[in-house]
């Protein structure tokens, strides 16, 4: 799957990864390989991105949201910084 975590300053994360965990606004959820479409508001919290080759890096944010389409993911946060 294909990850972009962007926030109106920079580019936070771009790359590919294995699993990616969010704090939904109802609840967190994870992402995996073919996962079904889908929008979702996000809430304060942690990010989880499982890469390849095993690291797993966490971005705290403040609120978002996400499109999940095609392996694609794309999350737009109101602030975060690397954990």
């Amino acid at each position: 799957m294909y990850l972009e975590i962007i926030t109106p300053e920079k580019k936070l994360f771009a790359g590919e990864t294995d699993l990616v965990k969010l704090p939904g606004t109802n609840g967190s959820f994870e992402v995996l390989m073919n996962h079904a479409p889908a929008i979702s508001t996000l809430s304060e919290g942690k990010i989880k991105v499982k890469e390849p080759n095993g690291n797993i890096i966490f971005f705290e944010i403040q609120g978002g949201v996400v499109e999940i389409k095609s392996n694609n993911i794309v999350i737009l946060v109101d602030s975060s910084g690397l954990v």
